[in-house]
């Protein structure tokens, strides 16, 4: 953690209280001159932080900022002896840093979070909507012992595990779209994509990137026109620390659902679902095919029948669903 880090740790670490220039420099090894400066760097990255004469320094929390230092402070105990965070305002793609990184021997746990992105990844090589101080996009790297196909594993845990820090943050209720997006009063408020690579020789994963894009505010604006009818956001108003409280409990919750996998997993998954029982439409290879979506198995596979009678277990793929606004 950098000095500035540490600095923006102690401060939270005293909320909305004073700290004074000679305490903090005593508790980060450094000079008074050098705290200054760190404060200084704080504000220019958009923190408000008082000064005043004889008492010190204070957090004001009216912000909602997004910080390696609150995030980290909000995470389990399980999940920060385990994770190395990063948080940046803007990059390219948090799931393609992680990749380069991972390529070079970067540890389980690494994470990586922005507050923008200028190139987001989504699924079937689409662009995940990403503006500014809006939003949460997560990477986290992992490296999994597991054959190729369990991979889908880490997809459906970290559905369930958006869904609970969601309910456990906002008074709302979150449900699944088979296989990777979550959804709030019916509209897209998060996409997940796990993008993983294969040990050829043994079968096995070498790494799985597991990256979570979510809409915690609306963007100024709104969102562009042809997203207006899907997506949705979480908040209505900016919250100081909403960003960070929910970045936190997204990865303790996932990381206790990747390391002690809870037997029923998979019925947990289901129950959250809002497509079984649903008319879907399969989108294969350019065709549109109405179906009924039936069942998710312990497998993950969506159970759908066609209008011919014919059955099938997707275990991958697209699907939409009609809601009820669209009716």
């Amino acid at each position: 953690m950098s000095a500035k880090e540490r600095t923006l740790s102690h401060l939270l670490a005293q909320r909305g209280q004073f700290i004074s220039g000679e305490a903090l420099a005593e508790l980060l090894g450094v000079s008074r001159s050098a705290v200054w400066k760190e404060i200084e760097s704080l504000r220019k990255d958009g923190y408000q932080i008082d000064a005043v004469p004889h008492k010190g320094y204070r957090f004001c929390d009216t912000a909602d900022l997004l910080s390696a230092a609150e995030v980290t402070q909000y995470l389990s105990a399980n999940a920060r002896s385990a994770m190395h965070i990063s948080v940046e305002r803007e990059v390219d793609s948090t799931n393609a840093i992680l990749r380069r990184l991972a390529a070079q021997g970067a540890e389980e746990g690494t994470v990586l979070i922005a507050s923008a992105q200028t190139n987001g990844r989504g699924r079937l090589g689409r662009q995940f909507h990403s503006p500014a101080d809006t939003g949460i996009y997560l990477s986290l790297l992992l490296r999994p012992v597991c054959a190729a196909e369990q991979a889908i594993t880490i997809t459906t845990a970290a559905a369930v595990a958006v869904c609970e820090a969601i309910e456990s943050t906002t008074d709302q209720h979150a449900e699944i779209k088979w296989v990777n997006d979550i959804f709030v009063n019916e509209k897209k408020v998060c996409g997940i994509l796990t993008e993983a690579a294969m040990n050829i020789e043994s079968g096995r994963l070498d790494y799985a990137v597991l990256g979570i894009g979510i809409n915690a505010y609306l963007p100024d604006g709104g969102f562009p026109d042809e997203l207006q009818l899907i997506a949705g956001a979480l908040k209505n108003e900016h919250t100081a620390g909403f960003r960070s409280r929910l970045s936190a409990e997204i990865l303790s919750r996932f990381w206790n659902l990747y390391t002690a996998p809870p037997a029923d997993l998979a019925e947990q998954y289901r129950r959250r679902s809002f497509v079984c029982g649903k008319t879907i439409t399969v989108h294969r290879g350019g065709n549109a095919l109405p179906a009924t979506a039936l069942d998710i198995d312990d497998h993950y596979s969506l159970r759908v029948r066609y209008e011919d009678g014919r059955e099938e277990s997707l275990s991958s793929g697209e699907i939409s669903v009609r809601l009820a606004r669209e009716e």
